[in-house]
């Protein structure tokens, strides 16, 4: 597979959410909410790698939408666990951050395939 920046990202956030996941279990004894997170937050990157095989364009945008949802439900736990004192201010920016990025790409590639038919 060629270089291609939100496949990129997506692995290397999937990468962290899992480091994440394994803390939260680990070391904070949290259990729900680390697995909704560690659902969500891998499943940006794999619903992005079926997109780059997709078999038409409706397919593509539908699963860049799919990778952008999950992206914003990663959002959603992740300000949930920073809320409820299991994350810190420094670790939930950091991640947030990469998080937030990744849908910027999203939106901004649904939106300029939807205009390309």
């Amino acid at each position: 597979m060629k270089n291609n920046i939100v496949a990129d990202k997506s692995r290397l956030f999937a990468i962290r959410i899992i480091r994440l996941y394994k803390y939260l279990r680990n070391d904070k004894c949290e259990y729900y909410l680390s697995k909704q997170l560690v659902r969500s937050g891998t499943s940006i990157g794999a619903n992005i790698r079926e997109a780059i095989i997709s078999f038409s364009n409706a397919d593509f945008i539908y699963k860049m939408n799919t990778a952008l949802k999950e992206a914003c439900e990663t959002e959603y736990w992740l300000e949930l666990l920073h809320e409820t004192d299991y994350i810190t201010d420094a670790e939930f920016n950091s991640i947030y951050k990469d998080c937030n990025e990744i849908a910027k790409l999203l939106t901004a590639i649904v939106k300029t395939s939807k205009t390309e038919k």
